[in-house]
């Protein structure tokens, strides 16, 4: 109960066809009543039968999101902790494959007494259960129980697998009273023909496949390339059983930072207010004002990022980059960093393989293209990631910033390969590489962690938010990535790693100048953070900083490359303003 009263519940649903944008959506929603002084929390529901997100393939399904606790899940909740500046747990993200095996445990317990299990009511009884015990959940941010929770029904109307959620918000529905429940509808609007009609059948389709699951939609936000023409929203209202002003026009527009503005801008709040009866919730006068000033400040972040504003090439060198979702944190934190600087960041994709001189000989202009490609960029980035594929081309990224002074980030892996490219070509270790790759090479640069579980794959990793703390050494006291942290003596970031730098060649490495000015905080023997001396910006992290990168709270290494990458760094650290010219001020 939110301050005396049942949580409001917002079900996000799609229709036509999937990656239509109903995270953005359910994202820029929650921002939305976030600036009213609501406190808001939201539920991901994937209907695969995974049991979380940890084992699947970013070229598949994105990149991994990884949360405090240590939950791998659905990039969608990336989207929601950026844009609700909260923290999420896993029970924040629901699959098939944790109902079922919640349910199953019951079953062997005998906690259903003999009775035959089933669907329904038992597999549909145990997600409204967990969904309402989320909803009930105090949030990271104020301690406070949710005044709204949003929920995302991963999938498409209609799917198969998305049967027994459908369901369940069903029969929800009726659980929490018709004053708590809101259904949002995504659907897609296409254009057809050289007359470029918009077309509203397929919504039309889409709404009377929900109306015959027993969900009605109160909200349409149709997805379409162009605002919506005159007499769309009155015929899919006639249509779909909804008023005009409850259908909203999700076109495309300038970057997504823009979509909450787009739907304010025709009412979305009123029409939540009214369906929700959200102006009887009792708001602490202090969370009200923040609420107002959030607003003011994502304007003004999204007005930037419309504005000319020089551009930084940052190369991202990395074995997934034929899908941009892989690193879709990375490029968050790039862009939030970029504006926070008044700059664009235009992103270089290298195929990590390409840069390799095998690919010389197979095809010499691919080779030649990303050597291009890394050689124009201002800044290099080396992201985390699994597998041998494009490790030597990762390496000769790093051996390529060190040597011609270019800004570079590592992170993870990215910090792995540059230890053995510092270990290689400095320290005169002609064999190092990582056991990952190289089980018994002559030199391991890198190492399995010994606590780590070798015999299973969910699960298994060091995963999640742990404390890092700074040397007290004197390169480490003035080192560029502890201002950038604000001279902080400890951080906390989220790891995802099974391999780590051997310890037994630290020594060595920082007598040639790679210092490792973060170590973890539990036994100090751990390499979390190196800087690289003499060099402009050479840092690489174990941990990944992408994923607490916020748009008015940029990740510090990141900020820290794009300002190195710009040619701004040293004025930063010396403490100059770098929005003097601007009219716009936000707080980094």
């Amino acid at each position: 109960m939110a301050n005396g009263k049942q949580t409001k519940y917002i079900i996000v649903s799609g229709g036509v066809i999937s990656g239509i944008g109903k995270g953005i959506i359910a994202s820029s929603t929650g921002l939305l009543l976030k600036t009213m002084g609501l406190t808001v929390t939201s539920i991901k529901i994937d209907p695969y039968l995974n049991i979380d997100a940890g084992t699947l393939s970013p070229l598949d399904h994105g990149e991994v999101f990884v949360l405090d606790d240590g939950g791998e899940v659905d990039l969608d909740l990336g989207n929601y902790e950026r844009y609700l500046n909260t923290t999420l747990s896993r029970d924040n993200n629901i699959t098939t494959g944790k109902i079922y095996r919640e349910v199953i445990e019951k079953e062997r317990r005998g906690d259903y007494l003999g009775k035959t299990v089933q669907v329904v009511p038992h597999i549909t009884n145990a997600i409204q259960d967990w969904v309402e015990r989320v909803g009930s959940m105090p949030t990271s941010e104020h301690g406070r129980i949710p005044d709204v929770c949003i929920v995302e029904l991963g999938g498409t109307v209609g799917d198969i697998e998305s049967a027994p959620f459908i369901e369940a918000m069903r029969q929800f529905q009726f659980r929490v009273g018709h004053d708590n429940f809101c259904l949002i509808h995504v659907s897609l609007v296409p254009v057809v023909g050289v007359v470029g009609e918009q077309k509203t059948k397929p919504t039309q389709a889409s709404v009377r496949d929900l109306r015959g699951l027993g969900l009605s939609p109160d909200i349409l936000a149709c997805r379409s390339q162009y605002p919506l023409e005159k007499g769309i929203n009155e015929k899919l209202g006639m249509f779909c059983q909804v008023s005009p002003n409850q259908v909203f026009s999700v076109h495309d527009c300038e970057s997504l930072y823009h979509v909450p503005i787009l739907l304010q801008e025709q009412g979305l709040i009123d029409v939540l207010t009214n369906r929700l009866n959200l102006g009887q919730l009792n708001i602490p006068a202090e969370i009200a004002d923040e609420g107002k000033s959030l607003w003011v400040q994502w304007g003004e972040f999204a007005r930037r990022r419309a504005r000319s504003l020089d551009q930084t090439t940052i190369a991202i060198v990395g074995k997934y980059t034929n899908l941009a979702d892989s690193y879709i944190s990375v490029v968050k934190a790039l862009e939030h960093a970029a504006l926070n600087v008044n700059r664009h960041v235009k992103i270089n994709w290298v195929e990590a393989s390409d840069l390799e001189e095998e690919s010389m000989h197979k095809d010499p202009l691919k080779y030649h293209e990303a050597w291009q490609h890394l050689c124009a960029a201002d800044g290099i980035l080396v992201p985390g990631g699994f597998g041998e594929r494009g490790v030597e081309g990762k390496i000769l990224a790093a051996k390529w910033a060190r040597e011609h002074s270019l800004p570079y980030l590592g992170i993870c892996l990215g910090l792995q390969v540059a230890v053995i490219e510092f270990a290689r070509n400095v320290c005169g270790m002609t064999g190092a590489h990582s056991a990952e790759f190289r089980e018994n090479c002559k030199t391991p640069a890198v190492v399995f962690m010994p606590e780590i579980d070798r015999t299973t794959m969910g699960g298994t990793m060091r995963l999640g938010s742990r404390p890092t703390r700074f040397q007290d050494t004197e390169f480490a006291r003035t080192s560029k990535i502890k201002k950038l942290y604000g001279d902080a003596s400890e951080v906390h970031e989220r790891h995802r790693h099974r391999y780590e730098v051997n310890p037994e060649i630290v020594e060595e490495l920082e007598a040639n100048g790679l210092c490792f000015v973060g170590r973890d905080a539990e036994t100090g023997e751990r390499m979390e953070i190196f800087e690289l001396a003499n060099h402009p910006y050479f840092v690489a992290a174990q941990y990944h900083p992408e994923y607490l990168t916020r748009p008015l709270n940029p990740s510090p290494p990141f900020l820290g490359l794009l300002l190195a990458a710009s040619g701004q760094l040293d004025a930063y650290l010396a403490g100059e303003d770098l929005a003097r010219n601007t009219d716009i001020k936000l707080k980094l």
